[in-house]
């Protein structure tokens, strides 16, 4: 057992980086996720994340795997898409998620072209899956930066958006400003998507904030116990992640998000709300 769980975070400062990443992020991104299925926005942080790669892309080639130039980069093009979809959608009538949908492809299409055109197939790979070797000190500074900001924020915007998620008519009414905590939800969202892409990638960012966030509604029918099963998952999710990943030599991103994929597939077989088991094992009321 120690050969297999502890070994290799004691002989590997890489790997320790690594973990302790994506446990920062593990605390902050699933919290996130909640909200956005709660708001039926599930697939919004995907599309933040696609849309924020020719930013990703345009760092790389000025600075190489630089994290601060990489994440820059990445924050604009991904603020620019958010912002750009909500305007374009109210100056011409369509619907935002049509408009999101449109920009995303565009975004990630041109991201990789940039890519291939200025780097190697290694490099593609790096910044589309991720790489344990990438998470060097700045990076590991940026993601726990990252994370204590966004717990600090929704510390603060906790209750307007648990307001907007179940009753929008009354957040207007009491002045709750349902706008202005929307455009911080999703500028949390993009930064939290960007950090995580140097040990994750850009596909697979997402897989951390949503996959836990998703499996939680099977463990707890309040918004703060999904948010607390939504982090507890993640963070089982990121330790053995890893550990698959450097044991099978795979990918990091993609080990991750098979373990959160895998703890989804037994919430919903055995979770105790809503679970296949609990509703076959439930007994029928009785009547008189």
């Amino acid at each position: 057992m120690y050969d297999v769980v502890i070994s290799p975070f004691v002989e590997f400062g890489f790997l320790r980086r690594a973990l302790v990443g994506c446990l920062a992020l593990s605390v902050s991104a699933p919290v996130l996720g909640v909200f956005l299925v709660l708001r039926r926005m599930s697939l919004t942080a995907d599309v933040l994340a696609h849309g924020a790669l020719p930013g990703v892309a345009l760092g790389f080639l000025l600075a190489g795997l630089s994290a601060p130039a990489l994440w820059f980069g990445g924050l604009v093009a991904g603020l620019l898409v958010a912002v750009g979809a909500g305007a374009l959608s109210r100056a011409t009538g369509g619907r935002e998620d049509a408009t999101l949908t449109a920009l995303y492809l565009v975004a990630l299409g041109l991201g990789v072209a940039l890519v291939s055109m200025g780097g190697s197939a290694a490099d593609l790979s790096h910044i589309l899956f991720g790489s344990v070797l990438g998470v060097d000190d700045p990076a590991l500074l940026l993601m726990a930066g990252v994370a204590s900001v966004t717990l600090v924020v929704l510390a603060f915007a906790w209750r307007p958006l648990v307001l907007e998620c179940f009753d929008p008519a009354f957040a207007q009414a009491a002045g709750a400003r349902g706008g202005l905590w929307h455009l911080v939800f999703q500028g949390l969202v993009v930064v939290n998507v960007l950090s995580a892409f140097q040990a994750l990638g850009t596909l697979m960012a997402v897989g951390l904030m949503m996959l836990p966030a998703i499996a939680s509604r099977h463990w707890a029918r309040e918004v703060g116990g999904m948010a607390y099963a939504a982090v507890g998952i993640a963070l089982a999710s990121s330790v053995a992640g890893i550990l698959v990943s450097y044991h099978l030599d795979v990918p990091t991103g993609p080990a991750i998000v098979l373990v959160a994929g895998a703890a989804w597939v037994v919430s919903v077989l055995a979770g105790p709300v809503d679970g296949l088991l609990a509703r076959v094992m439930r007994r029928g009321h009785l009547a008189g």
